[in-house]
């Protein structure tokens, strides 16, 4: 159980570090996506610790959540790049209103 959480810790730490770091919208959501396959992780293994489905459960949910977000995610990319012609989250600047 130790070992799963310190691998779910570890990928989290590696997201945020990556969307914090980056500027490029598709690292920025890739990022994202590594954050919260980590917390999947936690989920299930916490489940299984506990012998409940729980974790399961929700890392379920969690999938569907990730599915959402990579398809509004990838059409907002695309919006943008044709506007602006950049992916870099420093050149969107103008995008304030």
């Amino acid at each position: 159980m130790r070992d799963g959480l310190l691998l779910a810790g570890i990928l989290f730490s590696l997201g945020l570090t990556s969307l914090l770091v980056r500027r490029n919208l598709i690292f920025v959501l890739m990022s994202l996506e590594v954050m919260l396959n980590a917390a999947g992780l936690a989920f299930v293994v916490a489940g299984a610790r506990w012998h409940q489905a729980d974790g399961q459960v929700v890392f379920l949910f969690i999938l569907a959540m990730a599915g959402a977000e990579v398809a509004v995610g990838l059409a907002l990319v695309m919006q943008i790049y044709r506007r602006f012609k950049s992916l870099d989250v420093d050149a969107l600047s103008e995008m304030r209103g």
